[in-house]
């Protein structure tokens, strides 16, 4: 099928009047009843608050009145960021859904720019873990094999976007919970920089590593919600206050003058790296140097610290949070949760103030590389994804060495996936782009200039082509 709507394009269409917030409200409920059966992205739906939501939309774009190119477009929202149409379950047994009953920041500057809100979507429960089958829960399939993943956490994120149940979602990032499932479901997912998103009304994980950030079928869209959602708020304590300047409108793929710093990262996958990534990521480096950038190889300082940090403070943070929970529920918690969290008993204080303390010298270390270059790239995954059966593997097994995201989590920076071409076996693999603190605007344009000369980001899974009305 013809690639799906993206948000910039549909926005221009509902201002002409060529197309009405309810007909993309009802195209999205209509793949949703088709699609998500098998695929596993909603916990729950809004169907009824959503078409209240698009006939407010249509009437004030009917009376001139335009809040941004978000207003009257479909969008969802990860199953822990609460949102008061329903409950907030973070897909699990154990959490008080009452908890935070009002709408998260986010959520409210979403409707504040016009979004309809359709539903909450599938998560690893509390943002960590696996699935469980055992649970009574919705099982998120990958949308390019419904025998596979869709990654993890924002699951539901990534395949509803995939498959043209939204055309944009929110997700959370803690060790790369929004860029994983990105680039296993084919889509474009960024996690802005730490403290750029307020994260009031989302259920933590990682108090110092939490990031909540847009997924979307293109960087222009992603840059859409960012420009939404981000800027400082009071009610959260590691909101930065620093000022937003919008990047919709401002996107260029020209990147000459940008000296972009590479670092494929093939010796840590090894031999379980898939044989297309180091081709595709090529390939993809190949696409910033036809748009003017300077390609130079670099290390990432501290790779192997970082990742081990990334695990030691977030454990130790979510056992912080959860510990009283695990001792009263533990049979209720996800098999894999319970695993993961109480391992955080493993870790001393002494530890997680070592693995901060390493944090820093890495932050420092990556600033002076940031001197020399404007941009980073490596692969998003070292390999496609992975089947439901060993997704254990991939959060804390054999498999956990092809993911490259939580080097970024721990070092703060802006970070995005987006398609770079699709394994040996078909299924999507990501390019990772890494900027400056608060250069979201760079790491945006970087993933421009490569959707500007390819079109990997187009392609739609065979589970989503369905017939596409002329509403969307």
């Amino acid at each position: 099928m013809d690639a799906l709507p993206d948000i910039v394009g549909t926005a221009e269409r509902l201002r002409r009047g060529e197309v009405t917030s309810a007909q993309l409200t009802e195209e999205a409920i209509a793949r949703t009843d088709r699609i998500d059966p098998e695929v596993g992205s909603f916990v729950s739906r809004f169907d009824d608050q959503a078409r209240d939501a698009a006939a407010r939309a249509d009437a004030e774009l009917r009376a001139g009145h335009i809040r941004g190119p978000l207003h009257g477009i479909p969008v969802g929202v990860k199953d822990i960021i609460t949102t008061t149409e329903g409950p907030t379950t973070a897909q699990s047994l154990v959490h008080d859904a009452a908890w935070n009953p009002e709408d998260a920041v986010v959520v409210s500057r979403l409707r504040e720019a016009g979004a309809v809100i359709v539903g909450k979507l599938t998560t690893m429960e509390f943002a960590i873990g696996a699935p469980d089958e055992e649970k009574p829960f919705p099982i998120p399939r990958n949308p390019w094999d419904l025998s596979r993943w869709a990654g993890g956490s924002s699951s539901g994120s990534g395949s509803a976007v995939s498959t043209g149940m939204v055309f944009a979602a929110l997700g959370t990032d803690t060790a790369g919970s929004i860029r994983i499932p990105a680039a296993y479901c084919g889509i474009t997912g960024l996690m802005p920089t730490f403290g750029r998103v307020p994260k009031s009304g989302c259920v933590p994980l990682g108090f110092t590593l939490d990031h909540i950030g847009p997924m979307a079928r293109s960087a222009a869209d992603c840059a859409a919600v960012l420009d939404v959602i981000a800027g400082h708020h009071p009610s959260d304590l590691t909101s930065i206050d620093t000022d937003h300047t919008p990047v919709v409108g401002g996107l260029s793929g020209d990147l000459r003058g940008k000296r972009v710093g590479v670092a494929s990262l093939v010796d840590e996958a090894g031999d379980a790296a898939d044989p297309m990534t180091q081709r595709l990521f090529a390939d993809a480096v190949t696409l910033l140097e036809d748009a003017g950038a300077t390609a130079v190889p670099v290390q990432l300082p501290l790779y192997a610290e970082m990742r081990a940090a990334n695990m030691v403070i977030m454990l130790s943070e979510a056992l912080a949070y959860h510990l009283g929970d695990l001792r009263a529920h533990w049979s209720d918690y996800f098999t894999e949760t319970r695993a993961l969290v109480a391992a955080g008993l493993a870790f001393t204080g002494a530890d997680y103030v070592q693995a901060q303390r390493v944090r820093q010298v890495a932050q420092q270390q990556m600033a002076e590389l940031y001197t020399d270059v404007d941009l980073v790239v490596t692969p998003t995954c070292a390999t496609g994804a992975s089947p439901l059966t060993r997704a254990v593997d991939v959060v804390e097994g054999d498999d956990f060495a092809t993911i490259h995201t939580q080097y970024w989590d721990c070092i703060g920076n802006p970070a995005m996936s987006l398609p770079m071409g699709f394994s040996a076996d078909g299924l999507p693999l990501g390019l990772q782009v890494a900027g400056r603190p608060f250069d979201e605007a760079g790491v945006l344009a970087a993933g421009v200039a490569v959707q500007e000369r390819s079109d990997w980001h187009r392609a739609v899974p065979p589970v989503a082509d369905i017939a596409v009305t002329d509403a969307a």
